[in-house]
């Protein structure tokens, strides 16, 4: 598995400040966000903490390193056969010689064939297995990331490393990888035939490598640059388009679809310009290096040309080396595209270990306190302070306190930003508190796993989550093993049986994407039986009636007061209608328990519960015909 040793809180600092900074404001600061956004990530480096994925396939690399190997060996013995018919001449007397050779050049072509097919396949199937485990990797490592780092993550940003940036690496490690690997070797290889067939052409060769290799190095670092700059605003182009596309309904309601158009027209142009600058910064890296590659092989073969005239080196060995300089020639320009190449991966694999060093916050402690068995669902805040990461100077809860006895009902009420939904949130654990503990069963949930915390909380949202797989699979989520009579039962309850039996294919029939296609009494009823399904000793509901019909509302209501009467239940109620029957009422307002107790005891106290209970009351009595109003 990759290994970071980078500190969690810088992790995500670097993260979402590389991710603001995606899209500069014009193209001429592409290059400068680039490198303030971390230079050294853009490189080739930045591979190697993916090489605990390459080595996992030890007999595929064997295979690919093999093939590679006998190409470029069948390459370089080409020259030699060449040389052999120039300096026999082609005569009379030399003729079965050179039929000879030409029979060897027809083997050679036979390995060459063989050895690039089987390059082929070894390397793009090891490109593709590699990527689709990095794929899975990052996946499970971003499903496991805390609530925290998903309030400031784009998750369009996501997606484009979950698919640009792997479509990038898959690159780099297939045709890429092959390439530079059969060019550096035919590129060695052709070297040392040079010196071999000519040492004294071989030093000037030599001599000319570093005026080639210095321009190559000077112009990779701004290729890296350009290359992280085209991959950001792309990324920033597919987070807008992400964002806007998933409420579609709320754009085209507002008539904003010409103004959201331009704009995403606007994020891909600069996505363009920045490509193209990588584009041009490659292509003139490419230019010169070939220019001088050529430029000192000509050279080259002019000084060569007067040895032969001279006596000190043969046609045919001059022609070897000729064909050997060409090959590395060939080669080595051949480096300076893949490089750029490289430096392109390099580049998104630096981007895709920035999510992998990204370490969620909540986590298991070492040796978690395991949850009494039989769960009771006693649940204790013990002066419990929170505020929200993303709005660390304003505090949610200011030394919340209450005791929830097992198998009570409670009712949270309170003006909107009481903290009734963090509650809720730090319940399940998506944050942890700054201060004060929250007990469950007598177990402080900081020191228990996370995992068999969530197994004894459900909860019902006010706007339900519906995946766009069955409706069988819907209800059944988080619970995969249940069985189909179990998933009926739990529709049954929470009275969704019947629009779901009505549907083409039943309980096979696919929600579609976010369940759009559905009512939100519908979803909200869905929402019910996932969690009657689960079982769990505490249940949270977040208003969840709030969707449903009046005839609808009294059947879920009342499937809903035969699995309260079994756990504790805490009731977020916006509308004081839905709570007259609860136990006990705790009213919140600016992150404390202003007041405590039931609907009756509450109203004669005349304090806010009694002032919302009015303005609620009366308004709804008002809204009445005068007729209705007095039954």
């Amino acid at each position: 598995m990759m290994t970071v040793t980078t500190d969690p809180a810088v992790s995500r600092k670097r993260f979402f400040r590389k991710a603001s900074a995606a899209a500069p404001a014009d193209g001429a600061g592409a290059d400068e966000t680039a490198a303030s956004s971390g230079e050294a990530k853009a490189s080739p480096r930045a591979l190697l903490p993916l090489l605990p994925y390459v080595l996992r396939y030890k007999g595929q690399i064997a295979g690919a390193l093999a093939a590679v190997m006998a190409a470029a060996v069948s390459t370089l013995a080409v020259p030699l056969a060449i040389r052999r018919m120039i300096d026999f001449g082609f005569t009379s007397e030399s003729a079965g010689l050179i039929n000879q050779y030409f029979f060897a050049l027809v083997g050679v072509a036979a390995v060459l064939a063989l050895a690039s097919g089987s390059r082929y396949y070894f390397v793009n199937s090891l490109g593709e297995r590699i990527v689709a485990d990095l794929r899975s990797k990052v996946f499970e490592h971003l499903c496991r990331l805390d609530a925290s780092f998903f309030d400031t993550a784009r998750i369009g940003e996501l997606m484009s490393r979950l698919t640009a940036d792997m479509t990038q690496m898959r690159a780099g490690f297939t045709t890429t990888a092959a390439a530079a690997l059969r060019n550096f070797l035919l590129c060695v290889g052709a070297i040392a035939m040079m010196i071999y067939t000519s040492p004294k052409l071989s030093a000037f060769v030599l001599i000319a490598i570093p005026v080639i290799v210095l321009p190559l190095v000077a112009s990779g670092r701004l290729v890296r640059k350009r290359s992280r700059a085209a991959q950001d605003t792309l990324a920033d182009a597919t987070a807008y388009a992400s964002e806007n596309l998933s409420a579609v309904r709320v754009m085209q309601a507002f008539g904003a679809e010409t103004a959201t158009a331009h704009r995403f027209s606007a994020s891909t142009e600069d996505a363009f310009q920045a490509a193209r600058k990588a584009a041009f910064a490659r292509a003139r890296l490419t230019g010169i290096v070939i220019f001088l590659v050529f430029s000192s092989i000509v050279a080259v073969l002019w000084f060569g040309a007067h040895d032969v005239l001279a006596g000190r080196i043969s046609g045919g060995a001059l022609s070897q080396f000729l064909l050997y300089a060409l090959l590395g020639a060939s080669a080595l320009s051949e480096l300076s595209q893949v490089w750029g190449e490289i430096a392109a991966a390099g580049g998104a694999a630096g981007r895709i270990s920035e999510i992998l060093a990204i370490q969620p916050v909540i986590t298991a402690p070492p040796t978690p306190i395991p949850f009494p068995s039989p769960a009771r669902g006693e649940i204790r805040f013990e002066n419990v302070v929170f505020s929200y990461p993303s709005r660390p100077d304003d505090a949610a809860l200011n030394g919340l306190s209450f005791a929830i006895a097992p198998g009570e009902t409670v009712a949270i009420v309170g003006p909107s930003g009481a903290g009734k939904t963090t509650l809720f949130q730090l319940m399940q654990r998506f944050y942890d508190p700054s201060a004060g503990r929250i007990l469950l069963d007598g177990v402080d949930i900081k020191t228990a796993d996370p995992a068999e915390l969530r197994k004894r909380i459900k909860n019902v949202p006010q706007d339900p989550v519906i995946f766009g797989i069955s409706m069988a699979d819907n209800i059944r989520y988080g619970k995969p093993d249940a069985t189909d009579e179990e998933v009926r039962a739990a529709a049954r309850r929470a009275a969704a049986d019947e629009f779901i039996s009505a549907l083409p294919q039943g309980y096979e029939s696919r929600a579609g994407e976010r369940g759009l296609t559905f009512s939100g009494g519908q979803r909200q009823r869905i929402a019910i039986a996932r969690a009657i399904l689960q079982d769990a000793p505490v249940l949270l509901l977040d208003e969840a009636t709030s969707a449903l019909d009046a005839e609808n509302e009294v059947l879920v209501q009342t499937a809903l007061e035969r699995v309260m009467s079994e756990r504790t239940t805490l009731v977020i109620a916006h509308r004081l209608a839905t709570v007259l029957n609860a136990d006990r009422i705790l009213v919140l307002d600016g992150g404390l328990v202003v007041e405590e107790g039931t609907h009756a005891s509450l109203v004669a106290r005349n304090g806010l519960y009694a002032r919302l209970a009015k303005l609620q009351f009366e308004t709804g009595a008002a809204a009445l015909k005068p007729e209705q109003a007095a039954e």
